[in-house]
């Protein structure tokens, strides 16, 4: 899609509304009480926060917080978010893990102009599915993400689900050193491997903070990895917790075991047994303490596990009919060199083509073109030695197997690939539009790691 800025500024048909953020707007998230649309208002702009005690950090914010305030719709209901962007920079908004029309998607060039310092735009759309999903940034990523401009977006069932208690906890790390000031978001030696990881890890914005849960309760505990980069070994040593739901869709209940790995824009529903009052629990990533998990008295009568979670109405593929498409996730094996000034470096490639985010018509040449109601098995293969969480826009696939690790399978729109990993995942390709599909560690995203995949 090609769009000038007066299409934009008169209002493109689908697009929504861009213009000049008013004088009334007010600096945080709200809804008005009456109404069963969840209208709310969100604008980014510059925040000091305290990450480092003593020290401000100058992060960008959604509503005044950082990570972004908490967004919330039911299950069938329209959401409509007026964007105003105060930062100095363009800016968009894209909701990970829904599926929408691609109008709503927040991709710059692809389904909207980017949103200019000082202008707003109208995002409406129907949330189809009930989970736990994000919202971001799909310009400038490594910076915007990394500054905070992050937040998560729950859409509650239509029906009660069964939990009386719940808890957000967005995970990520800063890229801050001592003082709190920021370093570089992407190191080209560490985007060639893993990424360029953050130093300092928070929950909710907070370093190792702890959190009263009431005791004798079941409680949902709904964990979003809105990091740049890091994969966490989520784990929760002497704790009775289930999983409920992975990044956004039920699965049969299940414990949590050992640890869970949860990739960048991955989100997994914990149901945790808080028990008795005065209990410390620790939520860990690998070995270190991510937050402390304190039960605190509660005069409720004792909580019991809630049934599962009733399935979002993804459509199933037909395995026997369905198309096989081939991607292979790799390095370029060479390094950039000679740079111009401000061109991004190009190490990965999926199927040999690198995505340039320089170039705004990347999108108009898709790796693949997939026939809209067909049904289409897309064989993922890792031919690196370091993980990627591949991400789909737009629509959610079926994990089918893997040739390193047991699968049950499940609906989702991020699967974390493994080093030379090998998986088969299934859709109804039943979204039109030209979706990306990408790794989401950004500094692989950035440099290369990305593509288009129309549906016709």
């Amino acid at each position: 899609m090609s769009f000038t800025r007066r299409q934009v500024l008169t209002g493109l048909a689908g697009l929504g509304v861009l213009g000049l953020a008013g004088g009334g707007a007010r600096y945080w998230l709200a809804r008005p009480a009456a109404t069963t649309t969840h209208d709310y208002e969100l604008i980014a702009a510059p925040l000091d926060v305290e990450l480092v005690p003593g020290h401000q950090t100058r992060a960008w914010a959604y509503g005044g917080q950082a990570p972004g305030l908490e967004l919330r719709a039911r299950q069938g209901e329209r959401l409509r978010v007026r964007f105003i962007n105060r930062l100095e920079v363009p800016s968009t908004i894209h909701w990970h893990g829904i599926r929408l029309p691609l109008a709503m998607d927040g991709v710059p060039y692809v389904s909207q102009l980017p949103v200019l310092p000082g202008e707003y735009f109208d995002y409406d759309f129907v949330v189809p599915d009930a989970g736990s999903f994000w919202y971001h940034p799909h310009t400038a990523s490594g910076e915007q993400l990394g500054r905070g401009l992050v937040g998560p977006l729950i859409v509650e069932e239509r029906e009660p689900s069964g939990f009386r208690h719940e808890r957000t906890l967005s995970l990520k790390s800063w890229h801050v050193d001592e003082q709190g000031a920021f370093g570089d978001f992407s190191v080209p030696r560490e985007a060639a491997r893993g990424g360029t990881a953050g130093r300092l890890s928070t929950v909710n914005g907070a370093h190792a903070p702890t959190l009263e849960l009431p005791a004798g309760q079941v409680v949902r505990l709904r964990l979003l990895n809105l990091d740049n980069t890091l994969t966490y070994r989520l784990n929760l040593p002497q704790a009775e917790a289930r999983i409920y739901a992975l990044d956004g869709n039920p699965v049969a209940p299940q414990p949590l075991g050992q640890e869970y790995w949860l990739g960048p824009g991955m989100r997994i529903e914990l149901a945790l047994r808080v028990p008795e009052a005065g209990t410390e629990l620790a939520l860990r990533n690998g070995p270190l303490r991510l937050a402390t998990l304190k039960s605190v008295a509660s005069q409720e009568p004792a909580g019991d596990w809630p049934p599962a979670l009733p399935a979002n109405p993804v459509a199933e593929p037909d395995l026997v009919g369905a198309e096989t498409q081939r991607f292979n996730f790799e390095w370029t094996g060479a390094v950039s060199v000679n740079l111009a000034q401000g061109a991004a470096h190009s190490f990965w490639q999926i199927n040999g083509q690198a995505w340039d985010i320089a170039d705004k018509r990347c999108a108009e040449r898709p790796i693949a073109t997939l026939k809209q109601g067909h049904s289409y098995i897309l064989e993922l293969r890792n031919l690196s030695q370091y993980q990627h969480p591949i991400h789909l826009h737009g629509m959610s696939f079926k994990v089918l197997d893997s040739n390193r690790r047991a699968i049950t399978p499940y609906f989702t729109d991020t699967y974390l690939l493994g080093k030379q990993e090998t998986a088969r995942v299934a859709l109804v390709a039943d979204n039109p539009g030209t979706w990306m599909f990408h790794c989401h560690v950004i500094d692989h995203m950035e440099t290369g790691l990305m593509a288009a995949i129309a549906v016709v």
